[in-house]
Parts: structure tokens; sequence; C-alpha cells
């Protein structure tokens, strides 16, 4: 069931009470989809999500819910705090959680688990392809969240990727050079390994643009799609083989030099089917 609710209150009410009498839907299911970020209201002019049940909300207020029993029926996978550096976090993102939550919700995603782990304010930096996983930067205040989403636009983050491919690539450094939705970008592929049984290649890819899909569309069209990829290539049993792996940077809120590593327990990348 898929359904979208939008009401403007006639007069003061509790929020569930309102959405229930103009969506027909149970109580508790509205609880737990507003619990669950379907639901947004206008606050001090900006629409922002509503998620206390029993809010008193004033007449004129408009509210909106986006209720879809498949998106709420969905579990997050566990993501894990690597490092709390206090106005920004370091995170390991699992496949199939994605870095933002929808209109629909945003229970599957790194910001919402970030915000109820921590209890802290969270934004988002940048973002990772929700089939990937890895590492992903969660900032803390908006300062910061400005400051190093500016390391991403502005191409002086180092970025590494992990990937195994379809078939046996050897390649040192390998520049791609090819547009991506017509904008520039830029990637250079070296082999760390080769398995022939697969046959697959395991492969380091840096980044220097950050492209949607990137990495998938650069790989794909040498003819080596990764192993997962149902958009570029072929299914798998396994999920998409793509990790961030490595991201550098020079901070400027430490004015420091830092780096993180993902540790090898969280590298899932095996060999294809």
């Amino acid at each position: 069931m898929r359904t979208t609710t939008d009401l403007t209150l006639q007069h003061d009410q509790t929020a569930v009470d309102a959405l229930a009498e103009a969506s027909g839907l149970p109580k508790q299911r509205i609880k737990d989809a507003m619990a669950k970020g379907a639901c947004w209201w206008t606050y001090k002019g900006k629409q922002v999500r509503l998620r206390k049940a029993k809010r008193e909300v004033k007449a004129g207020t408009r509210l909106q819910l986006f209720y879809d029993d498949a998106v709420l029926a969905r579990k997050p996978e566990a993501a894990e705090l690597l490092e709390d550096r206090g106005r920004y976090s370091v995170w390991f993102k699992p496949h199939g959680l994605l870095a933002q939550g929808s209109q629909w919700g945003d229970h599957c995603s790194l910001l919402r688990w970030a915000e109820v782990e921590l209890k802290r304010d969270c934004f988002l930096v940048h973002r990772l392809d929700g089939d990937a996983a890895g590492l992903m930067l969660i900032a803390h205040d908006a300062r910061a969240a400005g400051a190093l989403s500016q390391l991403f636009s502005g191409r002086t983050m180092t970025k590494v990727y992990q990937a195994r491919v379809a078939g046996l690539l050897e390649a040192t450094d390998r520049l791609i050079d090819a547009p991506v939705d017509d904008k520039p970008a830029l990637s250079h592929v070296t082999t760390l390994s080769l398995d022939e049984s697969g046959p697959t290649s395991l492969l380091q890819v840096t980044i220097e643009t950050g492209r949607k899909h990137q990495i998938r569309r650069h790989l794909a069209g040498l003819g080596h799609a990764i192993v997962g990829d149902r958009l570029y290539g072929q299914p798998a049993p396994v999920p998409l083989q793509l990790l961030a792996v490595h991201l550098a940077f020079d901070c400027p809120l430490s004015r420091r030099r830092v780096s993180f590593d993902l540790p090898q327990r969280l590298n899932d990348l095996t060999p294809g089917q």
C-alpha cells in the first residue's frame, strides 16, 4: 500500500488524530510511520519531519504523510561508529543502508542511524551509493558540514575504493577519463589481485570527481562491471562489490592532516560467482 495524505488543519489537533481522520489508516500504523520519518510539517517556515504522534498542531498547519508499506517494513542494516571527532564522526555504512532518507522515511539511512546513536545533530557531508559500503563522514554542526563538504566539491579529499569486477583486468594507475552525464569524470585504476577461478579482479580505484555511479559506469565501460552490479552488469548472490576504504584530507577544523582506513574485518569483497 502506497498513499499520500496532504492536509491543512482546520482546528488545533494532535498530529496522529488529524492524520488518522484524513487517511483512514489505523493510528498505530501512523505512529510507526511518523517515528520512521514519513510525516512532514511546516515548522518555522521550513518543511521538516514530524516524529511525535501526539504533538499538538495548530490550525492552519500543513501536514503530509507519505505512507508506503514496503518502505516502512524494511529493517536497516547496522552501521558502525569508527571514530567520533566531536564536530564530525566517521562511520562504516553497510551495503543497502542509504546515506539519507527520502520523503517516505529515513529509518534505513546512515544519517538517521547516527542521530539516534549519538543523540546529536547530524548533517550529511557526502554521499555513498546505497548499494555500496564503506567509510562515510557525518558532521555535527552546520559550519563543520559546510567546511567538510567543500573538501569533496573542491576535489581536495583523497577517496580510495576497492572493487571486485568480472573478468581479468590488469592495470597500473590506469586513467579513465570518461564524462558521466556530460560532466567530467576521472578515475584511476590499479589491479590488486586476480582470481582466475571466477574469473574476477580486485581493483583499487581512486577518483578525482564524484559523479553519480562514476566507478560503476567507468568499470562497466571497460567491459569489467562490478560483481553484483544489477544496473551496469549482472546480478550476483553477493552485494555490490564496491567499498570506500580510505579517506584523507587536510582537516579545516583541526588544521591537521587526517586519514581514515576501513578496518580489514569490514572488508567483505568476495570472489564473484
